[in-house]
């Protein structure tokens, strides 16, 4: 198989599973959903996480070096391996949430209350997840992932539905893309950095107060203006500010 088809089908795997496995997280996991709802996660709109797509074909790259490293020891090859994963993987979330923040003003994740946060995009106790993810791929899935491609590049009703999946994928982006512009817009309006998991979770507790109708998988699709939202967002957190100074002060 070529190495353009090994990519593809390696993206499309990891964004997937890293939706599925995201999206499991937050649901029955993460601190943040108190309330255990099912949260579509990510700023696209389809099932499907392109930071762990791009995650997976970098998993395998590092793993196929494993030939190439001789320190004298399995142990130490294998460990230093791993820490290569966790590390890469580790610079591909910092890479993304920082062009994500820097760029367009928007934090779609938030580490700032996690120990030992870098700007609140990566910290360690993520890192570590990103090493056993790493430990989990070398050991389960690696060995077998070339006949697992060879398997799903001979069969053409897969290979079809991946070429359905980049088509869908691509316009996705683009859309998706052009929300966070409009995103950014109204942070740089309003002078406030756009929470996107907390600006999802207002648009939904305003739907199930109203009782309308909330679209899962599109979490920012309201028939209240974006501007009421991250309007309300800055006097909540401005209003936070203050009651800290004022406690601060006591």
């Amino acid at each position: 198989m070529s190495i353009f088809l090994i990519f593809a089908f390696l993206f499309f795997i990891g964004s997937v599973f890293g939706w599925v496995l995201e999206l499991l997280f937050r649901r029955f996991i993460s601190k943040n959903n108190p309330e255990r709802k099912w949260i579509n996660p990510g700023f696209c709109v389809g099932p499907y996480l392109p930071l762990y797509g791009t995650g997976l074909c970098f998993l395998y790259l590092i793993a196929s070096l494993r030939k190439f490293i001789d320190l004298g020891s399995e142990l130490a090859d294998i460990i230093v391996l791993l820490l290569t994963m966790a590390v890469t993987m580790t610079i591909i979330e910092y890479i993304a949430g920082l062009i994500s923040l820097k760029g367009f003003h928007v934090r779609l994740w938030d580490y700032s209350d996690e120990w030992g946060n870098i700007q609140g995009i990566i910290c360690p106790k993520f890192s570590l997840i990103w090493g056993v993810l790493g430990v989990a791929y070398y050991l389960l899935v690696h060995p077998n992932i070339l006949d697992a491609l060879d398997w799903l590049s001979e069969n053409l009703a897969f290979s079809f539905f991946v070429g359905m999946f980049y088509g869908v994928f691509i316009i996705d982006l683009v859309y998706s893309t052009s929300l966070i512009a409009k995103l950014k817009k109204l942070s740089d309006e309003y002078n406030v950095v756009v929470r996107y998991e907390e600006l999802k979770a207002r648009i939904r507790a305003s739907h199930e107060e109203r009782r309308a109708k909330y679209r899962f998988f599109q979490p920012l699709r309201s028939d209240r203006n974006l501007s009421e939202y991250v309007k309300a967002m800055k006097a909540s957190r401005e209003e936070r500010k203050e009651k800290f100074k004022a406690r601060f002060k006591k």
